[in-house]
């Protein structure tokens, strides 16, 4: 895994000094200058000669006692020690270069060997043996599993002890680059101006608002908070978590009651994504009510200030039952107001932008259903706005007595807009119809206008139509002549948005990015079509979007179809001469769309020369339902197709080259880093695997996993045989090739994850170990299990800067690019070279 790192020779002389001290006067037989060299060797020191105890003691002088971080005991590799040291002497005299030294260490390190166990997995005839099936313990306590979990963790360390320098550089540019004293766009509501802040050392927000000033007059795309008037926290996550004294916290959702009194929010202190719901008097800051643990984090109120909605789980993490809380009334009177029966569908609420209408929205994969509650009269029984009817899904918005329902079925996968009266809502009038070539994702609806979002060609826009007068609804379909296109000119960007506080105001917020522009707010006025930047996030340390080119081209897959690629890189450090490192990122599942966006982190990367590139593969949702369907179920190969296609379409355009290509992807686009590791193993240099979805057929045919039976409908049931088949033939952990050189992987984990079990990435770190030929090349196979955190790793902003540079210091490890520094008068600090 090591390269040459090319400090190893202005130290040597210095160093090779030091050694000839240390062995004229005999400093090294037990403390090597003051080192206790029997406790940093972990007892080997004992059976080292003079020499070297010599070099050992040398190297711990030198700040170098990584270099026997987790060494077995004695008997155990000695013969690849004494390699060590001779290599460390040699680089300490100028012999040798650090690539030696590196390589022997690496050596040395046992990597933790998970016992195989025989179980077999049975179906349709077919049998598989799974010898890592122990390590799935659904409690999280089994001693053994733990016990493996930090070896693995240890070992992991250990194998990159020699980038802690740089993974604290790589933390401290990123840091750098943060105002860490910074506030969000304010969002105007009902006489407040709502944000939230962070502080200097903060790594979570603050919630606040401030009073809307008498006579500012209608919400306009150029309101400014009045700093003159008091601010009010409404919460602040930092001293939430440090009065808990969690290691874990996120917020789900805070919402202030109507009449601004009170306060509820949920919040989760595990990272298993059960929020506890708390309600408090905003003007005594004493909670109203005692918690309510075990929700989806989803809350509402009704109209009256004394009502809370909310939804909890059932024992598989399915958010199935929504119940109706009466402020100042013990939980156990709270009203069941609706209970999902079906295991394959999750229930969540939202309330209109009216706010006249909380919505109940319960859907599996591909089917869903919308009830509804009038907010000023929540205490009537819910009622169904369309019966579900399968393979057809819609969303619905409210309008005066009107709903306006996105309606996606197998004629209309692009989806339409329809308008109904509240009374008869199947009698629909269609307002947009389905388009092939455009995708409707989603509209935002306010008291003049409708704001509609589309997809065309892989990129986004919205179309804003005025609205007739009052109440009314459009009678006939919209004219798209009569909309105002909101466009933006990058080849490539992410965008999305809706319509900002109250009802009647005329302010879209639209929320931009691309892989040059930082995350940028702006806020337009639908009526004069006026534009106003609110924000821009702020990158220090002189970044200038100029120095950066982005781009988009084409790849060609297997079948002829074109998939789009997007890419950035910096001008003048990229040599684009196909010797570039090239980080390449996937995902292509769910429909979603992995657009391009901006990561002020990511310029650690472009700044030492690499390219950053995005798949928009079939599986997501970039080009529209028809993308989203060519990729799931017995399509779901061309998932990983279109994603080799990129890659090598990559090497032809001379951007890299298959020794300097590395992947990511996280989730479910982990599971597709499995499978393109197994059909392409040649095609990579390094892959990182974050919470990767990497057993999915043991998965998908075990029902008391969550999500399994959701995801039928997803990945196909593989209690039919077909699906079955199709499923094994891909599923990572089923197809680990013996003898076959892998790249370099970095899997990532978290212990209490629902979503992906933390023995996904486990099960396959052990299993790559176990067909690994003794003889091929050495490669990093590395395992990295947070133990306090689940799907989304650490919760602080400063703590998650922290896991992204030990994931990019990896990546420089394995391109042997730990010496190279960010370019000169880019908008990072250069690193310096570590010493021996």
């Amino acid at each position: 895994m090591g390269r040459r790192n090319t400090v190893v020779a202005g130290a040597a002389a210095a160093a090779g000094g030091l050694l000839t001290g240390l062995l004229l006067g005999r400093k090294a037989g037990g403390s090597g200058g003051g080192v206790n060299l029997r406790k940093l060797t972990n007892g080997n020191a004992r059976w080292m000669s003079d020499k070297e105890r010599a070099v050992a003691g040398a190297l711990a002088a030198a700040g170098k006692g990584h270099v026997f971080r987790a060494w077995p005991p004695p008997g155990v590799n000695d013969g690849a020690k004494r390699a060590v040291l001779a290599a460390a002497g040699a680089a300490l005299e100028g012999a040798a270069g650090g690539a030696e030294l590196e390589a022997a260490r690496q050596s040395v390190l046992v990597p933790p060997v998970a016992p195989r166990e025989r179980k077999v997995l049975e179906a349709h005839g077919d049998a598989r043996v799974d010898e890592y099936y122990w390590l799935r313990d659904d409690a999280r306590k089994d001693p053994r599993v733990l016990e493996h979990l930090a070896k693995e963790n240890e070992y992991t360390r250990a194998m990159l002890a020699d980038t802690e320098a740089l993974q604290e550089a790589l933390y401290r540019e990123m840091r750098g680059r943060i105002k860490e004293e910074d506030q969000s766009v304010p969002e105007r509501s009902h006489g407040y101006y709502y944000y939230t802040r962070t502080g200097e050392g903060q790594q979570y927000k603050v919630h606040c608002r401030r009073a809307v000033p008498p006579g500012a007059g209608a919400p306009t795309e150029r309101d400014t908070l009045d700093e003159a008037q008091p601010e009010e926290v409404l919460l602040d996550e930092n001293r939430r978590k440090e009065e808990g004294r969690h290691t874990f916290y996120m917020v789900g959702g805070a919402e202030p009651s109507p009449n601004h009194k009170l306060y509820a929010w949920s919040e989760d202190t595990v990272g298993g994504e059960k929020f506890t719901l708390h309600v408090k008097d905003l003007a005594t800051g004493a909670e109203v009510m005692a918690p309510l643990p075990g929700t989806s984090g989803d809350i509402e109120w009704g109209a009256d200030n004394a009502t809370l909605f909310y939804v909890v789980k059932d024992h598989l993490d399915r958010p199935y039952k929504v119940l109706r809380h009466t402020i100042g009334r013990p939980a156990a009177e709270d009203v069941v107001v609706f209970e999902e029966k079906d295991e394959s569908f999750y229930v969540g609420i939202h309330k209109s932008r009216s706010e006249a209408v909380i919505f109940i929205s319960a859907g599996s994969a591909v089917t869903s259903e919308v009830w509804y509650v009038r907010a000023d009269a929540p205490g009537d029984a819910p009622r169904v706005i369309l019966p579900r009817v399968q393979d057809v899904e819609y969303s619905v918005s409210h309008r005066g007595s009107h709903f306006y329902i996105t309606l996606r079925d197998q004629g209309r996968p692009n989806s339409e807009l329809r308008v109904a009266h509240m009374d008869k809502p199947e009698a629909q009038t269609v307002l947009l119809p389905h388009s092939r070539d455009v995708k409707l994702e989603h509209v935002s609806l306010s008291a003049h206008y409708l704001a509609v979002f589309e997809r065309s060609g892989g990129l986004q826009r919205v179309r804003v139509y005025g609205l007739p007068a009052g109440n009314g609804a459009p009678t006939a379909a919209l004219d798209p002549a009569t909309a105002t296109e909101v466009a933006f000119e990058e080849p490539a960007y992410s965008m999305g948005g809706g319509g900002l506080g109250d009802f009647d105001s005329p302010v879209l917020r639209l929320h931009y990015s691309s892989l040059t522009t930082p995350s940028s707010v702006i806020d337009y006025h639908m009526g004069t079509g006026a534009r106003a930047t609110k924000k821009v996030a702020p990158v220090l340390g002189g970044f200038a979007a100029s120095d950066y080119v982005t781009q988009r081209t084409w790849a060609t897959a297997p079948d002829g179809v074109q998939v789009p690629v997007s890419f950035v890189y910096r001008k003048g450090v990229a040599k684009l001469d196909g010797s570039d490192p090239l980080l390449l990122n996937g995902y292509g599942s769910y429909e979603i769309s992995n657009d391009a966006y901006f990561s002020s982190s990511r310029l650690c990367l472009l700044d030492r020369g690499w390219v950053f590139a995005i798949a928009h593969i079939r599986g997501g949702g970039e080009m529209g339902r028809y993308w989203y369907e060519d990729g799931k179920y017995l399509k779901k190969k061309n998932t990983f197709t279109d994603f080799i296609a990129a890659a090598e379409h990559l090497v032809s355009q001379r951007l890299t080259r298959p020794d300097r290509l590395c992947i990511e992807g996280r989730s479910a686009g982990g599971l597709l880093m499995g499978a393109v590791v197994n059909m392409r193993p040649d095609l990579f240099a390094a892959s990182i695997m974050g919470v990767p979805f990497v057993d999915a057929l043991t998965t998908m045919l075990d029902e008391t996993i969550p999500l399994t039976i959701i995801e039928w409908e997803e990945w196909g049931n593989p209690k039919t045989k077909e699906f079955y088949d199709y499923m094994k033939s891909y599923s990572p952990v089923d197809n680990v090739r013996p003898g076959v050189v892998y790249p370099h992987i970095l899997a990532t984990g978290g212990l209490h994850d629902p979503r992906v079990g933390y023995w996904e990435p486990a099960k396959l770190v052990a299993k790559l170990r176990g067909a690994r030929d003794p003889g091929s090349p050495p490669r990093a196979l590395l395992l990295k299990m947070e133990l306090g955190a689940g799907h989304f790793s650490v919760t602080g902003r400063f703590e998650r800067l922290k896991e992204v540079a030990f994931e990019y210091a990896f990546l420089l490890k394995v391109q042997g690019m730990l010496g190279v520094s960010p370019v000169p008068g880019s908008a990072t600090q250069p690193v310096a070279p570590a010493k021996l």
